[in-house]
């Protein structure tokens, strides 16, 4: 089921008298107040569109005894309720009355459908003007997905209105048992022709009004994506600034790197490193008959310079190493 959204502007007084006007010319031609209608009154309380067809099948079904022609109703009666009854809410609201239209509107095909119950001439001529009517709805049915306008709201109500004058001049036609006639000669200048006639004028000024406000949406989404455009066009060129100030400091930051790590790789070795490595090389109990001699001692307790020359026989890792564990254990007894 359709939703008709809330209207983008606030109610007009012309929608009332638009609307007030066609009761007061269906009060005029049928004799029949569809304010005080028990038919109103009973539609009023419908919640929803299979409630309101319930209503009018009913009618339909005390016309059509023999339901011979059950298709033909429902395939007016069906799609005009739920259009109608899209805008029912919306509408009700919009035009600031205390009533729906679209449940006046059923209220007065219901008001038709009652007294074209004894005229039984009266029913190909009743759906011909319902199918009629039903089209101009069809035509609607596509701005129950959308917003309102002032424009399209004023040009919906007039054409509920004509609506209700076109039920009003064929009720007060079956009563005067000339419908037949009147739908028989369309090409003269009848009430019922100047009325379809006006409503299938409304539907395409419709039509016109719909295209127009189309334009002006198209027209206010290109230039919000044309203000897009230029924000993404804005912010892809302070990107590129950026990437270039970027690249222009990388040469910076690797020649910087590139001299910390040659400077470091030219530097001569740490003495703590190496001291510290030494010492983690020493074991105990090496060395001993050395560090423990007398002459060693003495040479501590002096503070004489001590040399100590080694055997070449002995090899250039074995003195290496002797070298470094006599300095390592040297600094550890100092």
């Amino acid at each position: 089921m359709s939703h008709v959204h809330p209207t983008t502007v606030s109610s007009s007084p012309n929608f009332r008298l638009i609307f007030n006007d066609a009761l007061d010319q269906y009060k005029k031609r049928t004799k029949n107040d569809l304010l005080a209608h028990p038919l109103t009154t009973q539609l009023k309380s419908c919640n929803s569109p299979n409630e309101i067809l319930a209503v009018l099948q009913q009618l339909v079904q005390a016309l059509d005894q023999s339901r011979t022609s059950d298709e033909r109703w429902s395939r007016w009666l069906v799609p005009t309720v739920n259009v109608l009854y899209a805008f029912s809410s919306t509408l009700g609201e919009g035009v600031g009355l205390v009533f729906s239209p679209a449940k006046v509107i059923f209220a007065g095909v219901g008001v038709l459908l009652s007294a074209a119950k004894d005229v039984r001439a009266s029913q190909d001529a009743l759906i011909d003007i319902f199918e009629r009517i039903e089209m101009f709805f069809r035509r609607l049915e596509s701005y129950t997905e959308v917003p309102l306008t002032t424009e399209m709201t004023d040009n919906i109500v007039q054409i509920m209105a004509e609506v209700l004058f076109i039920l009003g001049i064929a009720t007060k036609a079956i009563k005067q048992g000339r419908i037949k006639k009147y739908m028989n000669k369309l090409i003269g200048r009848t009430d019922i022709e100047d009325a379809l006639k006006k409503l299938d004028r409304l539907t395409h000024e419709e039509a016109r009004i719909a295209i127009a406000e189309n334009l002006k949406v198209t027209y206010a989404v290109d230039k919000k994506v044309q203000q897009m455009a230029n924000d993404i066009d804005e912010v892809k060129h302070l990107s590129s600034n950026l990437i270039s100030s970027d690249n222009g400091a990388l040469p910076i930051l690797s020649g910087k790197k590139l001299w910390k790590s040659t400077h470091k790789w030219l530097s001569p070795p740490d003495p703590s490193t190496n001291h510290s490595i030494a010492c983690g090389t020493h074991h105990k109990k090496t060395a001993t008959w050395f560090f423990q001699d007398s002459i060693f001692q003495d040479w501590k307790s002096t503070g004489s310079l001590l040399w100590i020359l080694l055997s070449p026989q002995r090899g250039f890792v074995h003195t290496g190493w002797f070298r470094k564990v006599c300095r390592s254990e040297a600094c550890q007894d100092t």
